[in-house]
């Protein structure tokens, strides 16, 4: 483990999904189970980023990073970048 994994849990998680996903971007043409997969890499990587600003915000107003959740997909999908 990487001292920004023991300092944001689930930095490393986000780094694993970018790098499958550029992998999979970078393909010419992609089956229909690529595709599906980069759809999934690309929902999970929008609700991975929002846990960890949930996790950041409330560790910098006092909070308790550990009360973050994991929201649903048509939430975080939502949200503009």
């Amino acid at each position: 483990m990487t001292r920004a994994d023991r300092a944001e849990p689930g930095l490393g998680h986000i780094q694993k999904l970018a790098t499958e996903e550029h992998k999979l971007l970078e393909l010419h043409s992609r089956d229909a189970t690529q595709e599906a997969r980069l759809k999934e890499i690309q929902v999970e990587l929008d609700q991975s980023w929002d846990l960890l600003r949930q996790r950041r915000a409330l560790r910098e107003t006092g909070g308790n990073p550990n009360d973050a959740h994991k929201r649903p997909p048509d939430v975080v999908e939502k949200y503009i970048g």
